[in-house]
């Protein structure tokens, strides 16, 4: 993974390499690495992980069909 860093501003790259890793989930990640899961405890989460995606894709589905409201969009400030 590679940030470029522009006009000596490291925090904002940062911020970006902070946002990337977030998004390819290594700190979920480095997290479940940390120490031994047992497989009883590693069937439940991804069984909860599973429900909760399937639930996001109904949610997302009933949205376009209009039978629940869309997100408002957060409005940003400039």
């Amino acid at each position: 993974m590679q940030v470029i860093v522009r006009d000596n501003n490291v925090e904002q790259a940062l911020r970006v390499l902070k946002k990337r890793m977030q998004r390819e989930g290594i700190f979920r990640e480095m997290r479940a690495r940390t120490s031994y899961e047992k497989p009883s405890e590693r069937r439940v989460r991804e069984e909860a992980e599973a429900v909760r995606r399937h639930r996001k894709l109904v949610k997302k589905q009933m949205q376009r069909e209009g039978l629940l409201p869309m997100p408002k969009k957060a409005v940003r400030p400039r």
